[in-house]
């Protein structure tokens, strides 16, 4: 036995989950998941499977759902609990609850409230590739999922774009080629980034490489399982905007706008896109076809 039955006092535990191996769960969330009076849970056959592999019994609780789409109701019923006395564990499906998962209503609804919600840490995909990125780690930016639409895709990376930090999303396999090509183009091709994949898991991997090599990589070679992508910070060689366009200028002098663009994108490594719509500009306002 693994665990512990523990006094907990009223309030909302976030329980970390294990991302992939299972014994990566800490003792204080197997004690917590042990006392707790409530369990609530985004799967609640994910946290039933993972209480029998420790040795968690249920003891006659039962483990209510709540999820994205579980709505005010039972957020209500969890705070009343709470507010009654009871001791109530939440657990994600994988990793810190709130961190690309849900409870964050349920969160701000137990702050209002004043009631006391408390965080039981681990495992966290984010920062487990992080570390593996072999990128720099002392200022880092978490985006998260981007959005599923090209448009707004780009419009999201293009915020991004700047940020001098490391990045660091999560992504699904069947986007992953579309999402990589996308960040090639807006954040630069030659930005250096990682590719991490199943971590902690039997087949984990680490592919390293330019945003460019990682998107051909993965067209030739579609990786399965759950992916965080690292992506380095933007690296400025300290062109501005005017020097910028005039060295466009003179481009577009003997170039077409796409081969100025992609010229010039090149040369100060800077994201393609942002060239080419400077591009666009000049050429317009030039009278050009």
């Amino acid at each position: 036995m693994n665990h512990q039955i523990v006094n907990l006092p009223a309030g909302l535990y976030l329980v970390a989950t294990p991302i992939g191996t299972a014994r990566d769960i800490t003792l204080r969330a197997l004690d917590v998941l042990a006392s707790a009076a409530v369990l609530a849970a985004e799967d609640t056959r994910t946290l039933r499977r993972l209480m029998d592999i420790h040795g968690v019994p249920l003891n006659g609780r039962r483990i209510v759902a709540y999820h994205d789409h579980s709505g005010a109701e039972t957020r209500a019923r969890l705070l009343a609990e709470i507010a009654a006395g009871a001791s109530v564990a939440y657990a994600s499906e994988a990793g810190m609850p709130l961190i690309a998962d849900p409870g964050y209503d349920l969160v701000t609804d137990m702050a209002a409230a004043g009631l006391t919600v408390t965080a039981v840490p681990g495992a966290s995909a984010a920062l487990t590739a992080l570390s593996l990125a072999g990128l720099p780690t002392d200022a880092f930016l978490f985006a998260g999922f981007l959005p599923s639409s090209a448009g707004a895709r780009q419009s999201r990376l293009e915020t991004l774009a700047g940020v001098p930090a490391t990045l660091v999303f999560y992504e699904a396999p069947h986007r992953i080629e579309a999402a990589l090509t996308a960040m090639a183009d807006t954040l630069g091709p030659d930005r250096q980034a990682a590719l991490c994949r199943e971590l902690t898991k039997k087949f984990e991997q680490v592919r390293r490489g330019t945003l460019q090599e990682l998107a051909a990589g993965v067209a030739a070679d579609p990786p399965k399982g759950e992916i965080v992508v690292v992506i380095d910070r933007t690296r400025s060689d300290g062109v501005n905007a005017v020097d910028l366009e005039q060295v466009l200028s003179d481009a577009l002098k003997t170039m077409s706008v796409r081969d100025a663009a992609d010229a010039v994108a090149a040369a100060h490594r800077m994201p393609r896109r942002k060239v080419y719509q400077m591009a666009l500009k000049l050429n317009a306002n030039a009278g050009k076809d």
